[in-house]
């Protein structure tokens, strides 16, 4: 999915955002002890919103990393390696396959700046959490 600024978008799963809210002393729901914890705010599946910006590419994962290192290596250096030596960074580039089919099928990853339609604004959310409308 390609996210761009303006674009409509749903929250696919339940968030929690920053940490639990702690009321002081003579504070509605507090015990007198400081610190104690009064809630936790998320955001519901289902709220839907608009692109605000979209910020940069998320880092890729580090399987796909040692996927594009191995598949170099082999590709470069393959022909004058020991037959027992290739065979096996044949089998380690065989292992990462799947990861990097999904990597390529995925394509890029990004984060964005998202207002949603209740006046939150969500900021460095990663496309994953989001379903565009």
């Amino acid at each position: 999915m390609t996210l761009e600024e303006g674009r409509r978008v749903r929250l696919a799963e339940d968030i929690g955002i920053g940490e639990a809210f702690a009321a002081g002393p003579g504070e509605a729901g507090g015990s007198g002890e400081t610190g104690g914890v009064v809630g936790f705010l998320s955001l519901g599946a289902g709220i839907e919103g608009t692109v605000e910006r979209v910020d940069g590419e998320l880092p890729e994962s580090h399987e796909v990393l040692e996927y594009q290192r191995l598949r170099s290596l082999f590709e470069d250096y393959g022909h004058t390696m020991p037959a027992a030596s290739r065979e096996r960074l044949e089998a380690q580039i065989a292992v990462l396959e799947p990861e990097w089919a999904a990597h390529r099928e995925r394509g890029r990853r990004v984060t964005v700046r998202v207002r949603w339609d209740n006046g939150f604004v969500l900021d460095g959310a990663h496309q994953d959490v989001l379903t565009p409308l």
